[in-house]
């Protein structure tokens, strides 16, 4: 049985079967210039969590990053390697939460999944991932989906339940999928109580995807 946080597979199954991505293909600014700051050569090993249909892991692979672009959907993962056949070999499926990772890397980067899991439980394996799959001396950017101050969540129950919903093809019905945000404080707060350091933080978007997001860079 699929976890919630797998809904975002038959999401992506129903837009790729119409000819459409769900997601844009702009990049999340933030993620070059982090991995500028922080990865000291392009041969150190890099991991993105979440890397949907490539939006950040294509520019980064293409700027010659040692990139393994990972993501919990199979679907997304068949959709990129078709997409982008001369980086099929760089994709894979992972389930951060569940799944075993043998390396460790010297950059790891992950936008607007951490905002998918609904539990402490889940959200706590998700830094915990990070934390243990961090090289010595390596840097992680944790973006999510907020505002900074206003939290909300949905029901597990509904994240594979259809809803219509807005795409530039027009409107379509999709898997709700899941959301969680919230304030920037407690979003801190489950940094540090899972053993990570914040050395950067603030407020950046992935417009026109994600307007508003959280930010933090951790050791």
């Amino acid at each position: 049985m699929k976890k919630y946080y797998e809904a975002y597979d038959e999401r992506y199954k129903t837009i790729h079967e119409k000819g459409y991505g769900w997601f844009s293909d702009e990049r999340t600014p933030i993620v070059e210039e982090t991995a500028a700051k922080y990865v000291p050569s392009k041969s150190v090993p890099v991991l993105e969590i979440g890397c949907g249909e490539g939006r950040d892991a294509i520019p980064l692979l293409r700027l010659g990053y040692d990139v393994t672009a990972t993501d919990v959907s199979a679907e997304a993962i068949e959709y990129c390697k078709n997409r982008y056949p001369e980086y099929a070999e760089y994709f894979r499926t992972l389930d951060c939460l569940g799944g075993t990772d043998p390396k460790r890397y010297g950059f790891i980067y992950s936008v607007a999944v951490v905002h998918m899991l609904l539990t402490d439980e889940d959200r706590a394996g998700f830094y915990r991932f990070i934390k243990e799959h961090l090289s010595p001396g390596g840097a992680a950017l944790i973006c999510s989906m907020g505002d900074g101050t206003s939290e909300k969540s949905t029901d597990a129950a509904d994240a594979f339940t259809t809803f219509e919903r807005d795409h530039p093809s027009g409107k379509i019905k999709v898997a709700g999928t899941s959301l969680r945000t919230v304030s920037f404080e407690n979003f801190e707060k489950e940094i540090t109580e899972n053993g990570l350091t914040t050395v950067e933080k603030g407020m950046t978007n992935g417009a026109p995807d994600f307007p508003f997001l959280m930010y933090a860079v951790v050791r």
